[in-house]
């Protein structure tokens, strides 16, 4: 079982920034890809970016690419979101998953998801 819990979410201006954490629970977290998730009013849900375990493979949507970046620290049991230039349309619920198998947390069905935090983004 990984327990994850999200930080970081607010308000903030359009070209501001802000940085979201998730803190995993546990061995198996250290060994899961960290995948963050978000689902806007009315939108699907959409995969912002994921890493992989050890941190060697990551990957973000188009849609942030160059304006996010993921990192995780093993040793802390974190993973965050840096999030830079935000724009309206990253208005979210952001959730923080992991899944032991870095292909199902890819494909919008991992294991254990975080209770989200809310990020808006108007001026």
């Amino acid at each position: 079982q990984v327990e994850l819990v999200e930080s970081g979410g607010g308000l903030a201006q359009p070209g501001g920034s802000l940085k979201l954490s998730c803190v995993g629970s546990g061995l198996l977290f250290r060994m899961s890809a960290v995948a963050w998730y978000r689902q806007g009013p009315g939108e699907e849900r959409e995969l912002v970016a994921i890493i992989s375990n050890y941190g060697a493979v990551i990957k973000y949507a188009d849609s942030v690419k160059g304006r996010f970046m993921i990192s995780r620290d093993n040793a802390k049991n974190t993973v965050d979101l840096q999030m830079n230039s935000l724009k309206p349309e990253d208005t979210a619920v952001y959730y923080c998953t992991a899944d032991r198998e870095y292909a199902a947390a890819l494909s919008g069905h991992p294991t254990f998801w975080g209770q989200g935090t809310q990020v808006t983004i108007s001026s």
